[in-house]
This record gives structure tokens, sequence and C-alpha cells, in this order.
């Protein structure tokens, strides 16, 4: 058996040269990865005389090689240094006689990251500084929270979600919603000032603040100085619900508790409500299983005086003693005169002692005593009943009292707008603006003559 070379187990494998090599990697390469926008750090920057700019896109987990061309870069609005933070645009490209790949960048910009970083740690210093942040100064959350505002977009997904939850979890408390940008220009002041107005309409026992998840620059607005002390002054405690599980602004760092998302703070909300409910629910079931419990006792203990009671009774003791009797009289049947004659001396004299114990009078006694017995046990579970029930009625009483429903009926009013939107602010309110007002018993529809704005917080 003649012995194969190791080259020849790979005959059907093609055979090319690394010129041709390295343009099919640059073929798939260069077809298969799409111009993107890359963010990272200029490292190893290097300018030709040629007017090329050389340099490496790093961040912590990985690099990429880079070169902007003199036609770019004579373009470019800042000069780029070594550490700086940005943005380039460009595509993948293999430099074929050196083998290797990198990125080509048509336009590079500053990133507004390390600034916004930069301005995010100075005020976090500050505010730390001041004692904004301070554990011993933030406050456990009520148990059953059940008048709830919340500070957020109207639009957005985080009231939609933090909705969902409660009403999956039949929380059943009343959550008021006061709208304020979340994002760009102007948010921020909206922001604190939703915070500052709860305050002073008070009422309410928690407030919460929400947004979904975005860059630092989307949720910068929660980041400002005057949302972060609104939220510390804030008399009412607060969760901050802002981004997903990895973000965090100066509003979480500030507020008494930080919820991963604004679906978790719906969740933390209803959890001690749910609690509380399935404790009145297993108190319910306790109370009517005791009181079960307690009549069947009494009957127990009834039917256990009843038995003692015919052990003791007088009937039993005369029917033993006539068998007693009719046993003497099978024995002594036959007996001398003398002796039966004795014998019914005997009995004469013993039926002469039953008749003076007055066995019917001392049946009717013990009846009575049973009866006594029978009229306090029943009237002693009857005040049983009937105060579980009033303290029954009183837990009823004291969860309508703090129901919606009660609360319009003090004279409150919900107003909507013809799309059925709550109605939180004047803002978009004018002259002739069609409006529907829920009362206690019904509904009005109303038409507004006039408006008076507030002033702005």
């Amino acid at each position: 058996m003649a012995t194969r070379k190791l080259e020849d187990l790979f005959d059907d494998v093609p055979r090319v040269s690394v010129t041709k090599y390295t343009a099919a990697i640059k073929k798939t390469l260069e077809g298969r990865i799409p111009p993107a926008w890359v963010i990272g750090e200029i490292s190893n920057l290097r300018s030709q005389s040629s007017g090329h700019l050389y340099f490496s896109l790093k961040d912590p987990g990985a690099q990429v090689p880079a070169v902007m061309f003199r036609a770019q870069a004579s373009r470019l609005g800042f000069t780029p240094r070594e550490g700086m933070q940005v943005l380039a645009f460009g595509e993948i490209s293999v430099y074929e006689p050196h083998g290797r790949y990198q990125l080509v960048v048509r336009e590079l910009q500053e990133s507004g990251q390390g600034r916004l970083f930069q301005e995010f740690e100075r005020l976090k210093k500050k505010l730390a500084d001041e004692g904004l942040f301070d554990a011993d100064r933030k406050r456990a959350l009520p148990l059953l929270p059940l008048r709830v505002a919340i500070v957020t977009s109207p639009t957005g997904a985080a009231l939609q979600d933090f909705m969902r939850i409660l009403k999956r979890r039949n929380w059943g408390g009343c959550l008021h919603v006061f709208p304020a940008k979340v994002q760009g220009a102007g948010s921020a002041r909206e922001i604190e000032a939703a915070i500052r107005y709860v305050n002073e309409l008070g009422g309410y026992d928690l407030l919460v603040i929400a947004r979904g998840g975005g860059s630092i620059e989307d949720l910068w607005s929660f980041n400002e100085e005057g949302v972060a002390r609104a939220v510390f002054e804030s008399l009412i405690p607060v969760v901050s619900a802002v981004g997903h599980e990895i973000d965090f602004t100066l509003g979480d760092f500030a507020a008494d508790v930080r919820a991963e998302t604004p679906s978790a703070a719906a969740e933390m909300i209803s959890s001690a409500y749910i609690e509380t409910m399935d404790r009145l629910e297993v108190a319910r079931v306790g109370l009517g299983e005791a009181l079960q419990e307690g009549v069947l006792e009494y009957r127990r203990e009834l039917d256990r005086l009843a038995r003692s009671l015919n052990a003791v009774s007088p009937v039993s003791a005369l029917e033993r003693a006539f068998l007693r009797l009719d046993e003497l009289s099978a024995r002594f049947g036959a007996a001398f005169r003398s002796a039966v004659y004795e014998r019914r001396n005997e009995l004469r004299e013993a039926e002469r002692r039953l008749r003076e114990q007055d066995v019917a009078n001392r049946i009717s006694r013990l009846r009575e005593r049973l009866d006594r017995a029978g009229r306090r046990l029943e009237r002693g579970m009857a005040e049983q009943v009937t105060g579980l029930r009033s303290r029954l009625d009183l837990a009823g009483a004291t969860l309508r009292a703090i129901s919606p429903q009660a609360t319009l009926k003090r004279g409150y009013a919900i107003l909507e707008d013809e799309q059925g939107r709550p109605m939180g602010s004047v803002a978009s309110v004018g002259k002739g603006t069609k409006l529907k007002a829920s009362l206690s018993d019904g509904r009005l529809s109303l038409t507004v003559d006039d408006v008076e704005r507030g002033e702005e917080a």
C-alpha cells in the first residue's frame, strides 16, 4: 500500500495566490458590511505630510484602524486630538498590500457624550457634596400607596408600560398623570415645574418620574440641576424610573428609591397593594372558618353535655333498678313466703323512697338549666358574629371612603377633552374648547368661556 503525502489529502481544495486570497477577503468585507457611524476614542493619531490622518478608534472592548484622506480631513472644523471621543462615518476597506482591514472615514464629528459625561460627573460631585444624595435622608415608600402622581410624557411608551402593569395586577389606587416633555429643549423646566406643582397640590402618597431608555443626550433633562433639586425638595416620596437597568441620572441619586424601569416601578407600587389584599382575603376566609369551627365546637360541647345528662338521668337509674328487681324476682321466686314477703316490704320501701325523690320535678329543673345554657350559647354566638360583622363593615367603609368615587362625591371632578384625555393643565385649553366633566353621579358637557392661567413655576 502506497504512503500518501499530507498535501494529497487536500487535492480537492482550491489553490490560490496570496493576492487572490486577499482580494476575495476585500470583496467579501466591502460587499457585506454597510457604511456606519462608529463612536470611539482616537488613539495612535498620526498626521502625514500628505494631509492624510491615520489613527485607531477604540473603546474598552476593541479597536479598529482608521484613515481619513486629505480631501475630508481638510474640511474638519476642529483639530482631532489623542483621547478625543468622536463619531466617525465611513465604510470598511481592506488594504491589500498589508492584508489588513481599516475604516475609511468620510466624516468626523466631536461626540457630545464626552462633554456631557464630564458635566454629569461635575454636577454629581457638586450635589453629592451638598448632601442631596445622602442615604440617611431617603424615605421609605408608603406601605399601601393609593394616590399616585406620575410625571412623564402622556404619549410615551413608559406611561403605557406603567399603566399596563398596574392594570394587569388589579391595582385599586388612583393614578394622576402630570404631562411633561422628557427630551429636548425646555423639557427639564417642564419636569421640574411638574414636580413642584404636584407638591403644591398635595394629597398624594407617592410621586413617580418616568421615561424610557435612551442615550445620555436623550436622558439629559433628568441630569439638570433644577430637576435634581426639585426631587430632593419634594415633600412626597419620589420613585425615579428613568431609562433602563444600565441608565443612571442625577434624579435617580436624589430620589428616595430608584426603579430600573417604569414597569419595575409599577410592580414596586402594586406589590404592597396585592399583598395587603391577599392578607385581607386570608383574614376573611380565616374569619369564616373560625366562625364555623366555633359553632361546631359549641355543638360538640352541647352533645357532650346531653350525653352526660343522660348518663346521670333518674330515668336511667330507675330502669336499672327495675332490671335488678326482675333479676331478684327470678332468683328468689321460689323462696319461702316469709322471704318473699320480706322482699316485697323492701320493694315497697324502695318505691316510697323513689316517690319522695320527686323524679318529675328533678327532670323539669334539669331541662330548665339546659334551656338556659342553650340561650347563653346562642347569645354568645350572636354577639361574636355581630362583632365580626361590624369589623368587616368598618373595613369596607374605610375602603369605600378612600375610593375614587368617594373623592368625586366630595366635590372633585375629572375634566377630559373631546377625545377623552384627562386635562391636567390649561396650556391646551382656549376659549370655546369643548370639555367633559365627570362627577360622582354623571357627566357634564362644558364649553370654556374664559381661561385664567396661573403663574408658571
